[in-house]
C-alpha cells in the first residue's frame, strides 16, 4: 500500500509557475509507477503526468509541455513543475500510484491516491 501527502499548492497569478511535491509512505517507491492527477470542480479526475519505474514519462496531449514530472526514489518524493498556469488549471492536485510498475491511462486505474493540494490560479 502507498500513501501520499502533497504540498506546494496555493494561490498563483495566471502566467506564473508552481512546483508541487508529494512524499510517499511506502517501503520502496521504486516498485511503483507514480503520477499526478487533478480534479476540477464538476469534472472528472484526469491524469496529468506519469513516470514509470524505469523513468519513462507520459503526458496527455492537453498538457502541451507545460508540466514536468520527476521522482526521487531515495527520498520517496514526486514533483510536478507547472508553468504558464491559467485559471483553467484551478483544481485539486494529487499524487497517485497504480499497483504496477507501469503507468496507466485512466485515473480509475490508480488505486493509491493522496488527499491532494488545492491550486487556484487567478486571472
Amino acid at each position: 500500500q502507498v500513501q501520499f501527502v502533497e504540498s506546494g499548492g496555493g494561490l498563483v497569478q495566471a502566467g506564473r509557475s508552481l512546483r508541487l511535491s508529494c512524499v510517499a509512505s511506502v517501503y520502496r517507491l521504486d516498485d511503483f509507477a507514480v503520477a499526478w492527477l487533478r480534479q476540477v470542480p464538476g469534472k472528472e479526475r484526469e491524469v496529468l503526468a506519469c513516470i514509470d519505474t524505469d523513468g519513462s514519462i507520459y503526458y496527455p496531449d492537453f498538457v502541451k509541455g507545460r508540466f514536468a514530472i520527476s521522482r526521487d526514489n531515495p527520498k520517496k518524493m514526486v514533483h510536478l513543475e507547472m508553468r504558464n498556469l491559467n485559471p483553467e488549471d484551478t483544481a485539486v492536485y494529487s499524487c497517485a500510484a497504480p499497483h504496477s510498475s507501469w503507468c496507466k491511462e485512466h485515473e480509475y486505474e490508480y488505486e493509491y491516491r493522496g488527499q491532494g493540494t488545492q491550486v487556484t490560479v487567478s486571472p
